[in-house]
């Protein structure tokens, strides 16, 4: 069932963006000791590659979150290992979706007596906005699609792949996951052409 997907953005394509994000958060912080807040786990693609791209000093950090109930609640699961009282912050964000996750985290970091705070998105599911939120950077705007692909999983898989992909049929993809495999990892698959 390989027709059930398409790749939205190339491996190339995201590098490209990635450092041009880079680019204008280095101009924006050019003298500025920043820290980065990658929120797990669907941002360590995306923020290992825009590191390489910010000539800062800066001191890495992550953040886990967890969600639960029928309201989705959010809490803290791993907070960030040093102060933040007096410091720039940029969020990491693999994707804002509804906003309300992104509102939530920008809320408790501003409460921390942070000195200014910012978020860098490489995707961005507009037609899904639920609150309006900042996103300073943002790297490309999506549709609504389920997607795949560079830090994107579903139940865990497919996370590490260095492109961004759309699933077009949903209700066959989750009756079965490993229909994606062939594209997603073709080089494995290539023997049974």
């Amino acid at each position: 069932m390989t027709e059930g997907f398409t790749r939205i953005i190339d491996a190339e394509t995201v590098q490209r963006r990635v450092a041009e994000l880079g680019r204008e958060i280095a101009a924006d912080y050019a003298d500025d000791d920043v820290v980065p807040i990658g929120i797990l786990k669907g941002s360590l693609l995306f923020m290992k590659d825009l590191m390489t791209r910010l000539p800062l000093t800066y001191t890495p950090e992550f953040l886990s979150l967890t969600r639960f109930g029928h309201d989705g609640r959010v809490s803290i699961a791993m907070d960030v290992s040093m102060p933040l009282e007096g410091r720039d912050v940029l969020l990491v964000m693999h994707m804002v979706d509804t906003g309300l996750t992104l509102g939530t985290i920008r809320r408790m970091i501003a409460a921390r007596g942070v000195r200014s705070l910012r978020t860098v998105a490489l995707l961005d599911k507009v037609p899904r906005r639920i609150v309006d939120v900042d996103i300073e950077y943002r790297g490309f705007e999506v549709g609504d699609e389920y997607l795949l692909g560079y830090g994107l999983d579903y139940e865990g898989r497919y996370r590490n792949l260095d492109s961004v992909w759309a699933v077009l049929d949903m209700a066959s993809f989750a009756a079965d996951p490993s229909s994606f495999e062939p594209l997603a990892y073709p080089t494995v698959h290539a023997g049974e052409r």
